[in-house]
C-alpha cells in the first residue's frame, strides 16, 4: 500500500528519480545549491513477539541486559552511521536523535519511534528509518534465544519537515 500525504501529486517515473543521472547511472545527489533549513523526520515500526518474550523485556529479566536501553543506544548510533550503510546518503551532522519505545501488551509488541533532526541541505528520513530498523533488530538479537519467531513490520516515515518541499505527514494509519 502506498503512503499518501498532503503533498503527493503524482507517481515519479524512473527518469525522475534523483539518484540516477540522465544516462541511468547512480550518483549522489548534488545538494550544494539547496538552502540549509531545520529538518525533522519521524519514523516508526514494531516488533511482535510471544507474550512471554514481551514479559521478559518489560520485567528486565533478559540474560543480555536492559533490552530497550541497549536498543535505544543502538538506534541512536545507527542514525549517526546511516551514510556508512546506505550507499548514496549524504553524511549529516545530526543535531538530535530521540528514540522511544512503547509496549503494546494487547498485540505483544514493542513499538519504536525515532525523531531525527539536523540543520542542513538534505532531509533526515533515511536516518530516522535506519534508527527504527536497528532498534528493532537489536531487540530481536537480544531476545532471539527465547523467541526466534519475532516479526518486525510497518517501518515507515510518519512525518518530515523542512526543506523546499516543506511539511509532509502520512495520512495512512498503521
Amino acid at each position: 500500500m502506498a503512503t499518501q500525504s498532503k503533498n503527493d501529486t503524482s507517481t515519479a517515473s524512473v527518469s525522475e528519480l534523483s539518484h540516477f543521472d540522465s544516462t541511468g547511472q547512480a550518483h549522489m545527489v548534488d545538494v550544494a545549491a539547496k538552502q540549509e533549513t531545520h529538518r525533522v523526520a519521524i519514523a516508526s515500526g514494531y516488533i511482535r513477539m510471544k507474550p512471554e518474550t514481551l514479559a521478559i523485556i518489560v520485567q528486565g529479566n533478559a540474560k543480555k541486559g536492559d533490552v530497550l536501553g541497549i536498543a535505544r543506544i543502538a538506534a541512536i548510533m545507527a542514525a549517526k552511521r546511516t551514510a556508512d550503510l546506505i550507499p548514496l546518503c549524504h553524511p549529516l551532522a545530526l543535531t538530535r536523535v530521540a528514540v522511544d519505545f512503547s509496549i503494546d501488551e494487547q498485540k505483544a509488541s514493542v513499538n519504536c519511534t525515532a525523531q531525527v533532526e539536523t540543520v542542513g541541505k538534505t532531509g533526515v528520513e533515511m536516518e530516522a528509518l535506519t534508527a527504527v530498523q536497528v532498534g528493532l533488530l537489536t531487540i530481536y538479537d537480544m531476545c532471539k534465544a527465547v523467541d526466534r519467531g519475532m516479526v518486525m513490520g510497518d517501518v515507515r516515515v510518519l512525518e518530515k519537515h523542512g526543506g523546499k518541499s516543506g511539511d509532509w505527514v502520512s495520512l495512512i494509519d498503521a
